[in-house]
């Protein structure tokens, strides 16, 4: 398989646990998942034992920290970390709610997929997908 069918089978794990969130409670807190080497996927969360509501930000940076420290190890050959954003849509003038998951591939493949959504009755409703190319932060070309 090609880096980028791993990253999409990565993607496909871990999407419909933030989609499922959303149906049954409204929100999620970000989470993550990863490629172990032998090709299993993994799914992480985080926590902050300080507090019953942590900050997004806060459990982002555990999670980031979590997967460097993978793939430093090469204990992984690919992450994803999902969750929610407001991002402006394209030539909407509007903002919308997004789920945003940013995977990388220890073979250099990086990118980051936004999925616009909104909730009504307990429904999740999809606009279209934006795609941008990933940041490259947690596996470094040796």
């Amino acid at each position: 398989m090609t880096p980028k069918q791993e990253s999409e089978m990565l993607m496909n794990a871990v999407l419909p646990v933030a989609e499922r969130m959303l149906k049954e409670h409204g929100e999620f807190y970000p989470y993550g998942g990863c490629m172990m080497l032998d090709g299993s996927i993994t799914h992480i969360g985080a926590s902050d034992s300080d507090t019953e509501h942590p900050k997004s930000g806060d459990l982002l940076f555990v999670l980031k920290n979590s997967f460097r420290e993978m793939a430093s190890r090469r204990e992984c050959k690919a992450v994803a970390l999902v969750f929610d954003v407001s991002i402006p849509l394209p030539n909407a003038g509007e903002k919308s709610d997004a789920i945003q998951l940013s995977i990388e591939h220890a073979e250099g493949y990086s990118v980051e997929l936004f999925f616009p959504y909104r909730l009504a009755d307990g429904e999740l409703f999809y606009g279209e997908t934006l795609v941008q190319q990933g940041k490259h932060e947690f596996f470094r070309a040796s």
